[in-house]
């Protein structure tokens, strides 16, 4: 079996190294996916709690009037 050359171990961790960033780089892609969607989940009930501030606060402007 020949020894692998000084060219080939370099590329083979400069390699490993690449793909170790690529695999962190799409779980960070995929957790901020997530994120996103959890934060127009938030942003939706937001909006709804707003609508019905504005439902209970005009209906107790009619009764004390």
């Amino acid at each position: 079996m020949a020894k692998r050359s000084k060219l080939n171990q370099f590329a083979r961790k400069v390699g490993a190294a690449v793909g170790t960033a690529d695999a962190k780089a799409h779980k960070y892609v995929k957790a901020g996916a997530v994120a996103r969607k959890e934060l127009d989940a938030i942003s939706k009930q937001l909006d709804a709690l707003k609508k019905q501030l504005l439902k209970t606060s005009k209906r107790i402007k009619t009764a004390l009037a």
